[in-house]
């Protein structure tokens, strides 16, 4: 009986374990989906309440962080690396994004960065 009940349990405790990879899974997919190649929405979803839509910071929380402004030569003179680490890790108050982000989509935003430095 006792063998009996460690089955039942182990074999609840996979099919659960399972099910919620499998939600995450999907969770992740969809996610991702709604902003692949377009990195300007995604720019706007995730960073631009504090950066501004611009960059630029010139919002009320970019304000009271002090964020830095992403088309300042100190930005804009960083390396892809270096901006990826940053949005993947956070920095200072900023969080960070490595969990609800793709390596992709960092990617697309060190892009978008750059283009906001050509404005």
């Amino acid at each position: 009986m006792k063998l009996l009940i460690k089955k039942v349990v182990g074999v609840t405790f996979a099919v659960i374990t399972l099910s919620v990879a499998v939600s995450l899974t999907h969770a992740t997919r969809i996610a991702t989906a709604s902003f692949d190649g377009n990195a300007a929405a995604l720019f706007k979803d995730k960073c631009a309440s504090c950066h501004g839509e611009d960059g630029t910071g010139n919002t009320p929380p970019g304000k009271q962080l002090k964020v830095r402004n992403l088309r300042s030569a100190e930005v804009q003179k960083q390396s892809d690396a270096q901006l990826s680490a940053v949005i993947a890790k956070g920095k200072d108050k900023m969080p960070p994004f490595e969990k609800s982000l793709s390596k992709e989509q960092i990617n697309q935003l060190v892009a978008h960065i750059r283009s906001l430095g050509k404005k």
